[in-house]
Order: C-alpha cells, then structure tokens, then sequence
C-alpha cells in the first residue's frame, strides 16, 4: 500500500536537514547532509537528490507528492534564491533546479515564512487565520499569516520585521543599515545589550570577569534566572524592544497571535511574559487583551515541519495533493 508524504528541506549555512512528513505532520524519516557552503547549488541539489533517491529505493511504501524548501533569501514566486548570506551561491533557481532531478513540484520560501506554515498546519496557529511567527536565533525572522494565507507581497520578500529600523542611530547591521530590530531583539543582539550595559551601570555580575568575545545568550539567560542584574536588565530591554515592536505590527494586521520560536525563545519564562507586557502598553486600547504570545508548538525538527508544510498548503491550493 502506497502512503504519501513530501520532502521538507531546510537548507542552512552549515548544514542542510531532509526529511519526509506525511500530510498530518508526521516525520517518517530525517537525515542531514553538510551543505558546504563554497560550493555551487547544483552540487548540493545533487546530493540530496542522491540521499533522498536511496531512500525512496528503500522505503518503496511512500509516494512522494512534491518538495518543500526553506532557504535563506529564497523567492517564493520565482523559486530563485538570491545572493544567501553564508553561502557562494550567487543567485541561482534552486526550486527549477531540484524540480529538473525530481521530477515533482518543487515550493520555496525563506525559514521564517517555512516556519509560519508549519505553526498553521502542524503547530501552536492550528485554527488560526491571522498570526505571525517570529523566528528569534542569531538574527530575527518573520512569518506574517493573514486570512489563512501567507503575505508575501508584491515581490515575494515580504515579512521582514526584523530590518524595521527602531533607531536610525543605532547598531549597526549586517545588511547595512543602522538600528534594525534584529541587532537588538536576537541572540546576538542580547549579547550587545549587556556588553553596553556593563559598561553603563556598576552592579557586581559575574559577567565583569568573562572576555566579552566569550559571553553567549545562553549564559545570559542562565545569569538572569540567578537574578544577575545586568543579565534581568538585557532580557528586559529586549522584551521592551520586541514588545513595542508587535504592537506596531498589530495595528496593522491584528493577529490572534505572536508565535515565537528559535533559540531565544527557550528562555520564555524570563521574556514572553515581559514582551506581553509592553506590547500592550503600546497597543490602541481596542486591540489590548486580545493578543496571544505563544511557544512553537512543533516539537521534532520544526523546520524540516515547516518546509513540508509548504509543500502539503501549496499542492492543496492548487490541487496537487489529490484532497
């Protein structure tokens, strides 16, 4: 008997994660690969096309509907990626060219859209229509989901909170311009806070003694719940930032939800409590109490979830997927 499933594949600068989901969000199989980031696209579409085909030889009982891919700076209408950070790629059609090895429809998006599907269909927005994901690791992504579908805007690269500016004077980014939200609302971005806090108050921590090339988010976040008070000043002003952040955001989209996902968001206890906070003191008082901040609700490889979440809601509107 023949059982179908998609492959959901999220490429990365290390390394690339592969893995076959059945439409209720069941993970069959996952695997890694390096993705090698000197080399060219087509290498690497190659060789996952060569792990995935010795899969399908071995596992002959599943039926491949399509493909789901989650890249940085990927183009969902063209199915281009253009000039990803960390990888020498240039600008190639990546979706064209693992649909030329496959032989299926092949869907692309950047991580944090990727992880918005995967939130609507497998995860914590199940039942929602209007939510947003933000994605909280090194930098700071987002995923904007209104009507039950995913904004992508006019050419494609829609949902770029985190290079809204909240300091025209501030940090400088990688992309840049100077105060984007992610150089402040990040696991890096928590790290300069209390690199400048340290210079900025007297309290004793025992951050003084640590080389701050060495201080991490996470030492951070396990600083804060000992009540370190540089460390419970850094999470606090990030959750200010992220807060005020979502509450202008709200005002435009009126989600149900934040949902917040990534390695920050591990440190929920000290930080969506404190985000709610602020956001609704910023928010027009008809849009208070009306908003969720919630936790990924997908709990293997979310975004290996994501990527086939792609695959699975875009065959179903097209009427691909034989629903």
């Amino acid at each position: 008997m023949h059982r179908d499933i998609v492959l959901g594949i999220d490429i990365g600068g290390t390394n690339t994660a592969i893995g076959a989901v059945t439409r209720g969000g069941q993970m069959v199989w996952e695997t890694s690969i390096p993705t090698r980031a000197g080399q060219k696209a087509p290498k690497l579409a190659q060789e996952i096309f060569r792990v995935c085909s010795q899969w399908f030889k071995d596992n002959p009982e599943w039926t491949v509907k399509g493909i789901g891919v989650g890249a940085p700076n990927a183009n969902f209408h063209t199915g281009w990626v253009h000039n990803p950070p960390n990888l020498n790629w240039g600008s190639v059609d990546l979706a064209g060219i693992l649909g030329d090895l496959f032989n299926l429809p092949v869907y692309i998006t950047n991580d944090a859209n990727a992880s918005a599907l995967g939130e609507m269909l497998f995860g914590s927005a199940r039942g929602m229509k209007h939510f947003i994901v933000i994605t909280l690791g090194t930098g700071l992504g987002s995923g904007v989901v209104v009507d039950g579908k995913l904004v992508y805007g006019n050419n494609g690269f829609a949902g770029e909170l985190g290079h809204n500016c909240i300091d025209f004077h501030g940090r400088q980014c990688a992309c840049g311009n100077r105060g984007c939200l992610e150089t402040y609302v990040s696991a890096s971005g928590i790290v300069r806070s209390a690199i400048e806090l340290l210079g900025k108050r007297i309290h004793p921590s025992p951050l003084r003694a640590i080389p701050t090339e060495k201080i991490t988010a996470e030492m951070l976040y396990n600083l804060a719940l000992d009540n370190d008070p540089i460390a419970v000043e850094a999470f606090d002003y990030t959750a200010q930032l992220l807060g005020v952040s979502c509450a202008n955001v709200a005002m435009l989209t009126a989600p149900e939800a934040y949902i917040i996902t990534g390695g920050l968001a591990r440190a929920e206890r000290l930080f969506f409590q404190k985000t709610k906070q602020y956001m609704e003191r910023y928010l027009l008082e008809n849009f208070r109490n009306q908003i969720k901040i919630l936790p990924s609700g997908l709990k293997e490889n979310p975004a290996i979830l994501g990527a086939s979440a792609l695959a699975w809601n875009e065959m179903k509107a097209n009427g691909e997927d034989n629903v």
